[in-house]
């Protein structure tokens, strides 16, 4: 006989939820030694354990200013680039709560299927598409210092 569960649901054969481990509560380096790619609920690669990625170089080198600028039009047409409005505001939840178990909380709870290590690429259930650029996710290793006035007023 097959056993039926719900989607999302985790139930050994005997009925009986399987023994809590690895919750939210685990080190964060202990989870991202184990970002290993497992198959998501719909067939595809998924990484429980993604992390944000390094620090990296954007050219031109934008200030403070111009990157958070970047940032707010990003999130503000993100709908435009397709997918769940839903999932957007999930995604940047996730990324501007400033804390990885959060955010991993924030991605498993929608059932957002992240198809890359450090979710610059993402799926939704229905297999909806979400890419997310890394100055979105990391602040760049040259930001600009913001210019100084010298002028008197």
């Amino acid at each position: 006989t097959a056993l039926r569960v719900a989607p999302g649901a985790l139930w050994t054969r005997h009925g009986r939820p399987p023994p809590a481990m690895g919750c939210v509560f685990s080190s964060t380096s202990a989870a991202e030694t184990n970002n290993k790619p497992t198959t998501s609920s719909v067939g595809g690669v998924h990484f429980p354990n993604w992390t944000f990625p390094k620090s990296f170089k954007l050219e031109p080198a934008p200030t403070t200013t111009e990157l958070r600028k970047k940032r707010e039009e990003f999130w503000d047409t993100s709908p435009s680039y397709g997918g769940s409005r839903e999932i957007w505001e999930v995604l940047r939840a996730a990324v501007t709560c400033g804390n990885i178990d959060t955010a991993r909380v924030f991605v498993e709870s929608a059932g957002i299927i992240v198809a890359t290590p450090h979710l610059t690429c993402v799926f939704d259930e229905r297999g909806g598409k979400y890419d997310i650029p890394l100055w979105v996710l990391t602040t760049p290793s040259n930001l600009v210092p913001e210019p100084v006035d010298d002028e008197p007023i």
